[in-house]
């Protein structure tokens, strides 16, 4: 008999470790019975079901969530077509709270596994084994399939709704798992190459955020340190690039995180990178001492704010000491060694987009490395859904019931707030124009005003239908510098120059950047003096000038770039700055080039 479990992740490079889990918690004794099958949002539907016919599955599972039920709606409605005596379960957090509704929508579905799957899988995959293991599938007739169902075992698995005949049952809820014992998951790396490593150490959420599904399971529960220190040292002994930790709230317990933290610092491969999701405000001086020890790039930090206005905060039930998260975010980005990313929400009550611009002021103000602008999902099961009627929100019928508009955020201001976020994806995300940007930003009342009239010059301009490659978003932008900055123009294009040759050695000079030709003899003699050049660039040392010549860059800058922004050793004489850019050594948390002065005469 096989049980296939089947995901529609977003992207290749995401896993679904609900799946794996529920895998391993059935053990081995029932490993031949299960299979696993991973595909994209990006699939056609076509694809997906053919795959899935392969597999011979005799039941199927859907692992649901907002990005794919739409999709894995369309899959089982075509697949009990193909196979009207499948038996299909559907499970996950957009399944949980309307399993009922759900089954009387979807006649083709058998059930749905309500809440933590674990345990009701394992119960699910022998009532299976036990009515259909002795038979194949060519002999399981529809009327069979339905005796299966009304056997007296499945009403006595927790933790399920499923179709007896007319009938729908749901049974009693499934006590929550131990998660110090759930099993590993990764003990074979190999279907996880190139993808990212999802972990889990804690279950639940203290706080009760209430657009969130975390704040209904009050109760925090954690996985023993002995057993997490054992499983990160496999990742540390396997060199995996990212272990991407899903806890809600990874600080919430400051000995848990302690021990973790202090753990991966003192056995640091060089290699992997961890990525946790924290309240800061909560971060003690201790931990910020031993975050501020860390390789740079051994930990990234992803941190929700959602807003600063207060009326907004309350409403959602999120208290926080904004000025101590204020504080936190300065400390930890005074080491330089920790990429932090900040998330915004658009559309929570009380925010109107005068209040929003105001809140992504404050934030920006904070300088992340990543600055996320989501907006609100009324997601099934949450507070927010029970009282977004009394907010005036409305949002789309279809996952992932995003807000269209509210009492305070019109649906045209949500509009415009799309456009401000792809903007701050293309210009500030991208990290890309990080010596522009806060040149750019003084020509404004402020960061969000900069962003709103950027997205009016695009749309102006055609590009958001018509997006401009990566290499003319320079362009492109120093196009709009020039409408609101004309004087600085020529500062623009060398702010500009040093941003685009500090991530990339282009092949092809930019046009806006200035002629170098005055300085074409003075290069060459710096590449020919080998002494020199061995003792600025230890790693260049087995390649000819020639070569190195070709994998540096040298670009010389006036006087003015350093002065305004880019690096406050240089000298302040009008003399050119010349500039080498190291791209064999990189920063690990910005991935730009290292760089070195070389001295030059004004040609």
């Amino acid at each position: 008999m096989k049980f296939l479990l089947t995901a529609l992740n977003a992207k290749y490079i995401h896993s679904n470790p609900a799946l794996y889990s529920l895998r391993a918690y059935a053990g081995q004794e029932y490993a031949s019975h299960i299979a696993i099958a991973e595909y994209t949002i990006n699939h056609r539907v076509e694809s997906i079901l053919s795959d899935i016919y392969k597999h011979r599955p005799e039941v199927i599972a859907f692992s649901c969530y907002i990005w794919n039920f739409r999709m894995i709606r369309e899959i089982i409605t075509e697949l009990h077509k193909i196979m009207p005596t499948l038996p299909i379960w559907l499970g996950g957090p957009e399944v949980s709270f309307d399993a009922e509704k759900l089954l009387k929508e979807y006649p083709m579905i058998t059930g749905v596994m309500i809440g933590e799957g674990e345990k009701t899988f394992l119960s699910l995959l022998q009532y299976y084994l036990r009515t259909l293991g002795k038979e194949s599938p060519d002999k399981v007739t529809p009327e069979h399939s339905s005796d299966v169902l009304t056997q007296p075992f499945l009403c006595e698995i927790p933790g399920i709704a499923f179709r007896a005949g007319e009938n729908i049952t749901t049974t009693e809820a499934q006590e929550l798992t131990d998660i110090s014992t759930l099993p590993f998951l990764y003990e074979n790396l190999e279907p996880f190459q190139n993808r990212i490593i999802y972990y889990e150490t804690s279950r639940g959420c203290p706080y009760r955020c209430s657009y969130c599904l975390s704040s209904i399971d009050k109760k925090v529960r954690l996985r023993d340190a002995r057993i997490v220190k054992k499983e990160l040292q496999f990742f540390l002994d396997n060199r995996v690039t990212q272990v991407k930790f899903v806890d809600r709230t990874f600080n919430c317990s400051h000995r848990h995180a302690m021990e973790i933290w202090r753990y991966i610092h003192e056995h640091d491969n060089g290699v992997t990178n961890f990525h946790f999701e924290i309240a800061a405000d909560i971060v003690s001086e201790e931990q910020l001492e031993i975050l501020s020890e860390m390789r740079p790039g051994l930990v990234q930090l992803e941190i929700g704010v959602q807003s600063t206005n207060p009326a907004t905060l309350k409403e959602i039930n999120r208290f926080m000491d904004m000025e101590k998260l204020k504080y936190i975010v300065k400390r930890i980005h005074n080491t330089n060694n920790i990429h932090v990313h900040l998330d915004l929400i658009a559309g929570l009550p009380y925010e109107d987009y005068r209040s929003f611009g105001k809140s992504f002021d404050e934030v920006y103000a904070m300088r992340p490395q990543q600055l996320q602008l989501g907006f609100l999902k009324v997601l099934k099961g949450s507070p927010m859904y029970e009282k977004a009627g009394s907010y005036g929100i409305n949002y789309t019928s279809e996952p992932p019931y995003e807000v269209l508009y509210s009492k305070w955020m019109p649906y045209d201001k949500l509009c415009d707030l799309k456009r401000v976020e792809e903007m701050v994806e293309l210009y500030y995300n991208s990290n890309q124009f990080t010596h522009t940007l806060p040149v750019l930003e003084r020509a404004f009342e402020g960061a969000f005003a900069m962003y709103e009239r950027l997205a009016e010059y695009y749309e102006e301009s055609g590009y958001f239908l018509n997006s401009p490659s990566r290499v003319y978003r320079y362009e492109a932008l120093l196009q709009f510098a020039c409408l609101y900055d004309r004087e600085k123009e020529a500062l623009y294009k060398e702010l500009l120059t040093y941003d685009i040759y500090l991530r990339e050695n282009m092949k092809s000079r930019p046009g806006f950047s200035k002629d170098m030709t005055a300085y074409k003899e003075q290069l060459q003699d710096f590449y020919k003096h080998e002494e020199k050049l061995r003792e600025l660039l230890p790693l260049y040392t087995e390649y000819q000038p020639r070569q190195v010549a070709k994998m540096t860059h040298i670009e010389a800058f006036s006087y003015a770039v350093w002065e305004e922004s880019v690096d406050k050793r240089m000298s302040k004489s009008k003399a050119p700055v010349a500039v080498l850019f190291d791209y064999r050594q990189r920063s690990p948390l910005t991935n730009e080039a290292r760089i070195l002065l070389v001295p030059m005469e004004e040609g």
